[in-house]
């Protein structure tokens, strides 16, 4: 008798015990689904906040555009005299004016490319071409800007590389980003770009420069948005912070990467590594 009393009282707690613990499964999977119903609210309130960002990107960028084109056109006209001869000093201030509406121009493009890219509007466009062709390309662009500097730009042919598969608009925008900061923070001796095979299907170019150099600890950082170096030159030489960041972004498009070497007082090398030939799905699976 007494034994079965025992029994039933333990029974009775284990029914208790088993009561309690639905009680807690059950409160448990209700904050479980109430957290869920919070990721989901602030998923979608990011969503918002992303698209809104890149629309008011867009149409800011757009805005900008015109009025600046604007300023270009007529600042082209007064530098040709049309209307009469300049002086010095009004040559020297409608450089001044040029000079400001295309940096203005640069970050107004750098801004709608990035929100592009962020609403998945950047369409990639591979072909095959021919890399003494893209090295001539920015030979040519950039010869104005170096003629006569203290500052050699060198391009190291690319013998014996076999033709690549890819975007080469958008490698050049790359690499014209990456020579440009080096020859922005390059005050003498030179900038180099090169071409190699990494394995047996990807390549890199390289674009090192004599330049200031950028500290270890923002090695990491310098290809976010809007990241700046601070140095007196990143003060004199204006921009978005965006140029790096792009590259970055343009890279994972072309399924590659970036990176960078540098020691300050020494110099920086920049590179993009992207395979030889451009694979669309794995590119937009990155």
């Amino acid at each position: 008798m007494s034994e079965a009393q025992d029994q039933s009282a333990e029974l009775a707690r284990l029914v208790r015990d088993n009561e309690a613990l639905r009680a807690e499964l059950e409160e448990t999977n209700q904050g479980v689904l109430a957290l869920y119903a919070e990721l989901d609210n602030q998923a979608d309130a990011l969503r918002q906040a992303s698209e809104l960002k890149s629309r008011f990107l867009s149409y800011m960028s757009h805005e900008f555009r015109t009025p600046l084109g604007s300023i270009l056109s007529i600042a082209g006209l007064l530098r040709d005299e049309l209307d009469g001869p300049l002086n010095a000093e009004q040559q020297k201030q409608l450089a001044f004016i040029k000079g400001a509406a295309q940096e203005l121009t640069e970050m107004v493009n750098d801004l709608l490319d990035l929100a592009k890219i962020e609403a998945g509007r950047i369409s990639i466009s591979p072909a095959w071409f021919d890399m003494l062709d893209l090295f001539a390309a920015l030979r040519g662009m950039f010869r104005p800007i170096v003629d006569g500097d203290d500052v050699d730009l060198i391009f190291e042919e690319p013998e014996g590389l076999p033709k690549l598969y890819t975007d080469d608009k958008k490698l050049g925008q790359i690499l014209r980003n990456f020579i440009s900061n080096s020859l922005k923070f390059t005050v003498r001796g030179e900038v180099r770009v090169t071409a190699e095979l990494v394995g047996d299907d990807r390549i890199r170019f390289s674009v090192a420069d004599t330049g200031i150099g950028i500290p270890e600890e923002l090695h990491d950082k310098l290809f976010e948005d809007f990241m700046q170096v601070d140095s007196p030159l990143q003060k004199r030489l204006r921009g978005t912070g965006l140029g790096l960041s792009l590259c970055k972004r343009y890279a994972a498009l072309l399924g590659g990467v970036v990176g960078l070497k540098s020691e300050p007082g020494v110099g920086s090398t920049f590179f993009v590594e992207i395979p030889l030939s451009l694979q669309l799905e794995a590119a937009h699976h990155d």
